[in-house]
């Protein structure tokens, strides 16, 4: 299997939230259960069925975050230097609007929208990798062709 590319940063939330999940929210539905079982009839006991199905949840990403921590591959941005790779915090204006945007290219896993996270396999990110400061960028998005500039690349 190929390697997960993340930074420290993410790599340390997934691990906390596998830690979370398994000390904190499986003992916890596991004690729902229990309770709920204690009410009687479970072909027809809701509260049952919902901590059942949120078992099943809560396994399930259980078994996705030890897949992607297995994965791994930890990254330090810092180390880096010279045109946009994974670890880039990339500041871009807008040819159209003259809005800047701020972006960190991050994994997949650890990608955030509104935090400025960029999954490295988005379209922009996709893009703007080996691009330079100065230099133009084309992105066919849901809403259209957007035209950036690269205005300044960081590895922070």
């Amino acid at each position: 299997m190929d390697k997960l590319p993340m930074t420290r940063a993410g790599y340390t939330a997934l691990e906390a939230e596998l830690k979370q999940l398994k000390s904190v929210e499986r003992p916890a539905i596991i004690e729902a259960i229990a309770s709920a079982r204690e009410l009687g009839d479970l072909k027809e006991n809701a509260e049952y069925h919902s901590a059942r199905e949120k078992q099943g949840f809560i396994e399930g990403r259980i078994k996705e975050l030890e897949g992607a921590i297995s994965l791994a591959d930890v990254i330090d941005p810092t180390t880096m230097s010279g045109t946009i790779k994974f670890g880039a915090t990339v500041t871009l204006v807008d040819e159209d609007t003259d809005e800047e945007k701020t972006w960190q290219i991050v994994g997949e896993h650890e990608a955030n929208v509104e935090k400025g996270l960029l999954n490295i396999k988005s379209p922009l990110a996709r893009a703007l990798i080996g691009k330079d400061e100065g230099d133009s960028v084309e992105v066919r998005t849901p809403g259209g062709e957007k035209s950036y500039e690269v205005l300044s690349i960081a590895f922070v």
